[in-house]
């Protein structure tokens, strides 16, 4: 979004759909960020996001 218009917008969500499109993704877990990054990287990693991604996917399949 910050590209096309130069405007930045915040979500606080626990949807992937919504959370996967984002520039940037901070992950917070006990009130600490552990992760940041976009939705291909994060998800390529072994961390919290991923771990939170696989289990929120399972309950759609």
């Amino acid at each position: 979004m910050a590209a096309r218009t130069g405007g930045i917008a915040v979500f606080v969500s626990h949807r992937f759909a919504t959370v996967r499109a984002a520039d940037l993704i901070v992950v917070v877990r006990d009130g600490r960020v552990v992760e940041t990054g976009d939705h291909a990287t994060l998800s390529a990693g072994t961390g919290s996001y991923t771990e939170l991604f696989a289990l929120q996917a399972k309950a759609y399949s």
